[in-house]
């Protein structure tokens, strides 16, 4: 089916037994593999200036982070539980979000409600010594009522096989190119979506528009020592919501670089951004870690860019899984820190963590 003259879908059917998966491909300006494997790129790869490095004091003990023996959560001025305005956005730790628009369409990102897909939970613990301590407070049935799920990307912290399966058939998802061949075939419906793609949601309430943004990541969910990998097989996204004149980013998981700018000539001034501050420390690999994960000073780097008006950071806290971080809540601590020496132009708010102990 043409979209327009210029946008063109197809189905492919998934067909495993009775279970038969429905994936339909928006690929507006034609987004493609940028090598003869067929693997994605970034939009700007190679190396990166950053327009601001924490060098000293960066993680410096702040009386607005209150810790337990079992949790931490943010105590000061910017906490709220939910944003509510034109949007009304709720977090259950690390990426999942619970979104909905002005026209009440209710959208979820990246639902991971337990510990990653099997063997690779068993050998996280093994290597890294601890689980997921909180899972979202957030059911199954709860998001298999959502309008819409993104999904940003495949890696083991943001996309579930097994979360699908309990899922099942119900939910339409919006994810990235080729990412729909990753489902277990459950009769989903799946729209894969490229780069400044769209697609909307339209009922009796209005509409909600769903476009497809770049990220600066990468992609790999299996590796098979001199057998198989899949590396960058798999397309990555943000994604922008736009309701009745309102508009709301979720950047994926993300590195800083230019298209943040490309996003922002495009788009304009952003109403609320929904932008990853955590997963960028590793002690061996320093660069490669901050090359796909924004540290705190570049998400606000980010924010001024694309004109935020509204920042939520998210990757941190009592949900995520210790990947990248000294701590917890190490980035939000850094986040703020950096806040008295780089001036956000928007609007901060830190939102509670809707999480429970295991």
């Amino acid at each position: 089916m043409i979209r327009t003259a210029f946008t063109f879908s197809f189905l492919i059917l998934l067909v495993s037994g009775c279970s038969t998966n429905t994936i339909q491909v928006i690929n507006t300006e034609q987004q493609t593999e940028h090598t003869d494997d067929q693997r994605f790129e970034n939009r700007y790869p190679g190396q990166k200036q950053y327009p601001a490095t924490c060098e000293t004091d960066c993680y410096r003990k702040r009386a607005d982070i209150q810790c337990t023996e079992d949790a931490c959560r943010y105590t000061g001025p910017y906490l709220q539980s939910h944003y509510q305005q034109a949007f009304n956005v709720t977090w259950y730790g690390h990426a999942l979000f619970k979104i909905k628009t002005p026209t009440e369409d209710v959208i979820i990102t990246d639902p991971v409600f337990d510990e990653f897909d099997w063997p690779i939970n068993w050998l996280h613990a093994w290597f890294n010594g601890e689980y997921r301590s909180h899972i979202p407070a957030l059911s199954i049935e709860q998001v298999s009522q959502a309008d819409a799920i993104l999904y940003s990307h495949l890696h083991y912290d943001h996309f579930n096989k097994s979360d699908i399966e309990a899922l099942g058939e119900q939910p339409h998802y919006r994810v990235p190119l080729r990412m729909g061949e990753k489902f277990p075939a459950v009769g989903a419906r799946i729209t894969e979506m490229g780069w400044f793609s769209s697609d909307t949601l339209a009922d009796g309430r209005g509409t909600t528009e769903i476009t497809a943004l770049p990220a600066h990541h990468f992609s790999s969910r299996t590796y098979v020592p001199f057998i198989y990998e899949d590396n960058e097989r798999v397309s990555w996204n943000g994604w922008l919501l736009e309701s009745q004149g309102k508009t709301l980013l979720y950047a994926g998981d993300t590195g800083y670089s230019k298209h943040f700018r490309d996003i922002h000539e495009r788009y304009g001034a952003i109403d609320v951004c929904l932008l990853p501050i955590a997963s960028y420390y590793s002690a061996n690999s320093p660069d490669w870690y901050r090359y796909v994960h924004m540290t705190p000073e570049d998400a606000i780097t980010a924010a001024n860019e694309l004109e935020c008006r509204v920042l939520i950071p998210w990757g941190y806290g009592n949900a995520s899984w210790g990947m990248g971080d000294h701590s917890s809540h190490s980035a939000l601590t850094r986040f703020l820190n950096m806040l008295e020496v780089m001036p956000l132009k928007g609007k901060l708010v830190v939102l509670d963590e809707h999480v429970s102990a295991r």
